[in-house]
């Protein structure tokens, strides 16, 4: 759980203008993915239309979700498919960098849209942080009020409308995980709840929605499913099982090393239904399928039309799509865009007579609420009579003027399919590519810097027949109202200017985070729909047999790599001026001197060179070298500005800041960048602050340190800030590099896990450990039980033990052992602060050669002495530590430093003897 030195370091949010919902009763866009083209993709999207039902899946975290069953409801039977992820998987661990805590949620959140984005699916979140480890469901509802999430729950519920939910997650102590107990139990509530309009009103939550039927996930309990499919089914179009695609989607969670095979062959997945609202079978194991009882034909939704004459259009629309199928062909796709038209201008028919769209939740921001509107973005309020201004009323609403919900969700899914479908048969394509990768966002003031890009956009007509071209405009910018007729195999190329306020952020980080809650409210939209209104974007009106469509692209920086080839790099919307330091969180020896470098970055987003003044704000105790650095910044090319800063700070936490002078305003904030392959890339903002934690640490002689770096490890930055001589070693050159020159080595977090030649040289460490040195490792997993990784044998219980409250008592079992009192004695207030566990993956037993010197436990567990394990190793010594100092480290905890300290300074002679 956050607490500790985490609280006293904010991560302040840039305030960004509200988002702006867009315009109704607009043709709804046909988005296609650059690697869903072709006439397989074609294929797949007719067999789509008329299947409206919708599954919601609910769990805890990113990489909980059942992606084969996702993939096959998705890919294979081509219901609405959507998973519901309580948090972004803020609190756990990172395989690829060293991003944790809120940068880590952005990871695992882009991880998600890559997964759904593979296996057809949608994603929505609550707004819940992801505080870490928990154990049981009393001690996630200790942060997450539970009427808070479940209310969240329950919004999404009635903004999917589902006609199934499944939950993941038992909701049970066998679950393991607490926010996996949470997942289950919160997942059966919504769906007992969602149409209780008093607990949850409609107002702040939604239209009520009642969904048919809930379904566990039987993965693991086979002998309780009720229903199975065989999710290995081999799709012809896609050339692949839908759990093959499953697995490649299940690939996409790599900060987690979730890399999956993709086997053929049969594969089951197994459900266990709990209840219906539905005339399903009584008996739930003589259930045929998940969607037993449910209307889900098109006859059945020509039913809910509010005329027989509507009816009748329906009715004309699945024949029109029938007649597309029986013309689609592989080689002439065009064939079928004339049935697609009519299809679809009947289906805009029938929902516009209809009646209004229903009342749906959207977020105005700033502000941290969600309110109904109507289709014209106007909210829906009203006060009892005698009500006081503020005061909480119900709010009466006439839903009589409204669509059936039901129906409307059934018409915009078809439409949405058969847009996409006509697109594709069409063979219409659009890029928007711009020069530069930076766009500074506009500021309304006269004497602000260029603040626009000419963006090109170009249509192109791969298919056989003319289409119009309409309108083109980059977001609700410019825009072009001349139609152009665009002949087969023909391009039309146009230049517009983007500029527009919206900074490019992640959506949910725009309003900050309290505690265990981000601020920024849930609505109807999905979590991709969300991203894209902060993202900049071409829409071009194209007509094709005479239907009207919008087709959306993301705005991109286009070029060639040398190794990768062809790169798309999303166009982001940043501050003109942005302003940086290398770390939020930096040590230093209380009460020493200190002589340290102090690098600022600088970065202009302006088309032209922007002069800065580029300024130190110091705490107390400390001075520059100068008072400001003058410079010139290009365009786009981040600049490095060096400051020699010298002093001395007593203890505790002191605040350093920069800022960058331009055209009069200060700008003192900046952002990180998350970019790995297989996400997209991302910004965060923050201040440009640094927090220096001063740490009363005594050195030892003759300390010198050779680190092999490890998951998600600051240990070699926080060395190097105490004074401590540090040289990173790597781990394939351990066997030719001369190791006597440390007095210590240092192995990172789950370093055996990713690296083969660590595993190779652990011999030689051991031998070079044997002739006098001291070699520190920290946590590893399960492999550690591995013959041969460590001298003497541990064991694992599944699940691992480990202490997550951090406030948990730690007792030192013996306070005059050399580990606790040289060079630092070891005391309570060094377990004072701690960020969110005190260690992780705790063997459960061990040998006896091992000495302990720390016991702790969560309450009502055993205690346990793992923490720290050391033993004599010939005329060295060997260290194993459990203590989550890959989480104290990055956020200055002084124990955690102290502690660091202490386990680097051993020497064989420290130890003798086991407890």
């Amino acid at each position: 759980m956050p607490a500790g030195l985490e609280a006293q370091v904010p991560r302040p949010s840039l305030t960004v203008p509200p988002f702006t919902a867009p315009p109704a009763g607009e043709p709804v866009d046909a988005m296609v993915p650059p690697r869903d083209l072709g006439s397989a993709t074609l294929g797949a999207a007719l067999e789509a239309i008329g299947t409206t039902t919708r599954v919601l899946m609910i769990g805890a975290h990113p990489d909980d979700e059942d992606t084969n069953l996702i993939a096959w409801l998705a890919r294979g039977r081509h219901v609405e498919t959507a998973y519901l992820s309580l948090t972004r998987g803020d609190g756990g661990q990172n395989l690829i960098g060293n991003e944790l805590g809120d940068n880590l949620g952005v990871i695992r959140t882009e991880e998600l849209h890559a997964a759904r984005r593979l296996d057809g699916g949608r994603q929505y979140f609550t707004r819940v942080f992801d505080f870490g480890f928990s154990k049981n469901a009393d001690e996630s509802f200790e942060a997450w009020p539970r009427d808070t999430v479940l209310g969240d729950v329950v919004r999404v519920v009635r903004a999917f409308r589902p006609h199934v939910i499944v939950s993941v997650f038992s909701g049970t102590p066998r679950d393991g995980h607490g926010h996996h107990q949470v997942a289950g139990l919160l997942a059966r509530e919504a769906y007992d709840r969602a149409g209780d309009t008093v607990a949850f009103p409609v107002y702040t939550h939604g239209l009520p929605w009642e969904t048919a039927k809930f379904y566990r996930a039987s993965r693991f309990t086979p002998q309780e499913m009720t229903a199975r499919v065989n999710v290995g089914e081999y799709s012809p179009l896609f050339g692949r099982s839908y759990a093959e695609i499953a697995a490649e989607s299940r690939s996409q969670h790599k900060s987690q090393g979730f890399g999956a095979l993709q086997r053929r062959g049969a594969l089951w997945d197994y459900l266990k239904r709990e209840a219906t609202r539905a005339p399903a079978p009584v008996d739930a194991t003589t259930e045929g399928s998940l969607f037993d009882g449910l209307d889900t034909t098109w006859t059945g939704l020509a039913q809910r039309a509010p005329t027989p004459a509507l009816a009748a259009q329906l009715a004309q629309v699945q024949e029109h799509v029938r007649d597309a199928k029986a013309q689609y062909r592989a080689n002439a796709p065009d064939a079928a865009v004339a049935p697609l038209a009519q299809a679809l201008t009947l289906v805009r028919r029938v929902r516009d007579a209809s009646g209004a769209r229903p009342p749906v939740l959207r977020a105005a921001l700033p502000g941290f609420t969600a309110r109904l509107v109507n289709a014209e973005g106007r909210e829906l309020s009203g006060r009892r009579g005698g009500a006081q201004p503020g005061e909480e009323v119900p709010v009466f609403l006439p839903l009589g003027d409204y669509a059936d919900p039901a129906l409307w969700d059934a018409l915009v899914l078809t439409e949405e399919r058969l847009a996409r479908a006509l697109v594709l048969a069409a063979g219409v394509a659009v890029e928007a590519t711009a020069p530069r990768r930076l766009l500074p966002a506009y500021e309304a003031r006269k004497d602000s810097a260029p603040d626009t890009m000419a963006v090109s956009v170009t249509v192109y007509n791969r298919g056989r027949q003319a289409l119009l071209v309409g309108g083109i405009g980059i977001g609700a910018g410019d825009t072009s109202s001349r139609s152009v007729l665009l002949a087969p195999d023909s391009a039309l190329t146009v230049s517009r200017f983007a500029r527009t306020p919206l900074i490019t952020m992640p959506w949910w980080r725009s309003s900050g985070r309290e505690g265990a809650y981000f601020r920024a409210p849930i609505d109807a939209r999905d979590d991709a729909e969300r991203q894209r209104q902060v993202e900049l974007a071409a829409i071009t009106r194209v007509v094709i047999a005479g239907v009207p469509v919008d087709v959306r692209v993301p705005v991109v920086n286009r070029f060639a790599d040398p190794v990768k080839g062809d790169q798309q790099i999303p166009v982001a919307v940043v501050p003109g001026i942005t302003v940086g330091l290398e770390r939020v969180v930096e040590y230093a020896r209380a009460g020493v001197s200190i002589e340290r470098r102090v690098r600022v970055t600088v970065l202009s987003s302006y088309p032209s060179p922007q002069p800065v003044s580029v300024q130190l704000q110091l705490p107390e105790g400390l001075v520059a070298d100068s008072a400001a650095r003058e410079r010139t910044l290009e365009p786009d090319v981040a600049l490095t500005i060096s400051f020699m800063v010298r002093g001395t700070l007593p203890e505790g936490l002191h605040e350093l800041s920069a800022r960058a002078v331009h055209m009069g305003r200060a700008a003192q904030s900046g952002y990180y960048t998350i970019a790995y392959d297989h996400i997209t890339p991302q910004r965060t903002y923050g201040a440009s602050t640094m927090y220096l934690s001063a740490v009363p640490v005594t050195l030892r002689d003759g300390v010198r340190v050779g680190y092999i770096a490890g998951v998600s490890d600051d240990g070699i930055a926080a060395l190097r800030a105490l004074d401590i001589p540090v040289e990173e070693l790597p781990a394939d050159r351990i066997a030719s590099t001369d190791l006597s020159r440390y007095s210590a080595i240092v192995i990172g977090p789950r370093a055996y896990q990713v690296s083969e030649a660590l595993r190779a040289a652990n011999p030689r460490l051991f031998a070079w450990a044997q002739g006098g040195g001291t070699l520190v490792v920290q946590y590893g997993q399960f492999e550690m039980a591995e013959p041969g990784l460590m001298p003497y044998p541990v064991q694992f219980t599944r699940p691992a033990a480990r202490v997550t409250r951090e406030t948990a008592p730690v007792t030192v079992l013996d306070p005059n052992a050399s580990l606790m009192r040289l060079p630092n004695r070891i005391g309570a207030s060094d377990w004072e602060g701690w960020v969110q566990e005190r260690a992780v993956y705790m063997p459960s037993t061990f040998d006896a050669r091992y000495r302990r010197f720390l016991a702790m436990q969560d309450p009502d567990e055993p205690m346990n002495e793992a923490a720290i394990l050391a033993a004599p190793l010939g005329r060295g010594l060997y260290v194993y530590t459990t203590l989550a100092l890959f989480r104290q480290l990055p956020y200055g905890v002084p124990g955690g430093a102290r502690l660091l300290v202490n386990l680097v300074s051993a020497r064989g002679g420290d130890v003798t003897t086991a407890r």
